[in-house]
């Protein structure tokens, strides 16, 4: 039993304190509040209060059959948030989602000109989302002298509000100037994708701090790995040879990026095993809000309704939390101290929320297959200007390993849209 505690206890310090363990400055760790799991649990607390009061509410009404009996002023809301429309009447991705079954009526030169448009749109946002976020996370802010380290930002959930708030605020708007799909899902069932997506985002940002953004972007790459794995277990469902064979390059690509990484004395440039389960976390979170929001679009709704119900609750649940443990002035009075980081945060906002719309209008005029042409691009393009901007040093390996990733996406991508050109073209056609 002593030589078992021996063994275990540094491997615990190890998860909870990689700072303590790895970085040399000890300073990392000042207080209970720097440990990312204690971080982890005091903001699912915070969510909890907000949680589980509604749970409680949503059984009573769902008991006491509030829909048959009630009237009065709060009817039509409550209707609206635990009842809905329950209309299933078929899935809509977005309004107009059927003009891109239609042959298109424009000349050429204009479908290539747009796709120019969301190309660049796509790969500007989120560049420059990805640049903000390593710098926001990972560097310090008002060193003045070079004896002088600075103040760095910590809190990555003030981080994920300030992304939600602009979100919400762009989506409500297009929700508003543009027709709309009648709305049926019940309001209450975006809380378990927005809980989800607060995870992942957290988990993405909170990640930084013990990863390297290169390792991120090709984890993120990756996930299509353990999403086939889940599939195979729970759902039996069958894959094709291709996919297998893809997924195995994938991993072969990763492993190749993450034996062959060199420890740099930067904290942010380190790979520790705190951060490989933070990103575990963002793949399982992120996972989840994608399953439950194609379940979501099980009602008749358009993808700018599913970004105004799953930030609605998303701003709910960061702005309870950060209030219940004081971080929301705390964060606001370091915008305050450092108006670079108030640009920084309020472009990352911006970036995001205009990255989500270019999403929605691509994947509306050509595709599935072509978005991720692009966005399989631009975690090519992320890498570079990572390792260009912040000094990410990538051995011979590693950038071969790189490579491998990057053609089994692009491998995914041909064979996926020459199987379904096949099964198109075995259809009968109508006369």
């Amino acid at each position: 039993m002593p030589s078992f505690s021996w063994r275990v206890w540094p491997a615990l310090v190890h998860l909870f304190f990689p700072c303590a363990v790895i970085a040399e400055d000890p300073s990392l760790l000042n207080s209970w509040h720097d440990v990312w799991f204690f971080r982890f649990l005091v903001n699912m607390l915070g969510y909890a209060t907000i949680i589980v009061p509604g749970y409680f509410l949503i059984s009573y009404f769902k008991r006491s059959n509030y829909l048959d009996r009630g009237s009065g002023l709060c009817y039509p809301l409550i209707k609206t948030c635990v009842f809905g429309g329950e209309d299933k009447s078929g899935l809509l991705d977005d309004v107009s989602v059927s003009s891109r079954n239609e042959p298109d009526s424009g000349s050429s030169v204009k479908q290539a000109i747009k796709l120019m448009f969301c190309a660049a749109g796509l790969q500007a946002s989120y560049l420059t989302w990805g640049v903000l976020q390593e710098r926001v996370m990972t560097r310090s802010y008002g060193a003045v002298a070079p004896d002088h380290d600075g103040e760095k930002f910590k809190d990555s959930q003030f981080l994920v509000f300030m992304n939600r708030i602009l979100a919400l605020t762009v989506s409500g708007l297009c929700c508003v100037l543009f027709k709309q799909p009648r709305h049926g899902a019940p309001m209450y069932k975006y809380s378990f994708a927005s809980l989800s997506n607060i995870l992942s985002s957290w988990c993405q940002y909170e990640a930084l701090k013990f990863i390297s953004f290169p390792t991120q972007v090709l984890a993120k790459a990756s996930k299509v790995i353990p999403v086939m794995l889940m599939g195979k277990l729970i759902s039996r469902k069958s894959y094709e040879y291709w996919e297998y064979f893809t997924a195995v390059l994938i991993s072969v690509g990763v492993s190749m990026f993450l034996l062959s990484s060199t420890t740099s004395k930067h904290p942010s440039t380190v790979t520790t095993f705190s951060g490989v389960i933070i990103l575990v976390g963002y793949i399982v979170f992120d996972s989840f809000t994608s399953n439950w929001q194609d379940n979501l679009f099980k009602y008749k709704m358009s993808s700018v309704q599913m970004m105004f119900g799953v930030n609605l609750f998303s701003c709910l649940f960061t702005v309870g939390s950060l209030l219940e443990q004081g971080a929301f002035f705390e964060s606001l009075a370091f915008m305050t101290r450092h108006s670079e980081f108030a640009f920084h945060a309020v472009l990352l906002s911006v970036c995001s929320a205009c990255g989500q719309l270019f999403i929605f209008y691509t994947i509306n005029q050509f595709g599935a297959a072509v978005f991720t042409i692009i966005m399989t691009l631009r975690q090519a393009f992320a890498i570079l200007l990572s390792c260009f901007l912040y000094g990410h040093s990538v051995t011979i390996v590693g950038g071969f390993g790189v490579a491998v990733v990057f053609v089994a996406l692009f491998l995914r991508v041909y064979a996926r849209s020459r199987m379904k050109s096949s099964r198109q073209s075995s259809l009968p056609q109508k006369v």
